[in-house]
């Protein structure tokens, strides 16, 4: 991203996973100046995995086996960039409403309402 547009701010949403939150990650996430949202302890209503476009960039990947760690992270990069902007507008759109409505249930899991 930072290399197509390298003003643009990068605000990064993950969860809670000790991947994640592992120092090393942290610091080279602070380094290459990423900001961090922040995300709740664990709230299955937010989980990025229940709604996130990883099904579709999977589907653009299926059986490659790569050389180098550089020709998987060139893979990756090229199978985000090829999803088409609503994609992603719907993605967001529906993470927004999971946010509204734990905010509605005061916390509570919508499975309880």
């Amino acid at each position: 991203l930072r290399k197509i547009n390298p003003e643009r701010r990068i605000i990064l949403h993950q969860d809670n996973a000790s991947s994640h939150t592992a120092q090393k990650t942290r610091q080279y996430l602070t380094e290459e100046n990423v900001e961090l949202l922040d995300h709740p302890p664990y709230s299955p209503d937010l989980s990025p995995n229940d709604f996130f476009n990883f099904p579709k960039i999977e589907n653009r990947l299926p059986g490659q086996r790569f050389q180098s760690t550089e020709e998987a992270d060139d893979a990756f990069k090229n199978a985000v960039l090829d999803l088409p902007a609503n994609e992603w507008n719907k993605c967001f759109e529906n993470w927004f409403e999971r946010m509204q409505m734990c905010i509605n249930l005061r916390g509570k899991y919508s499975e309880k309402q």
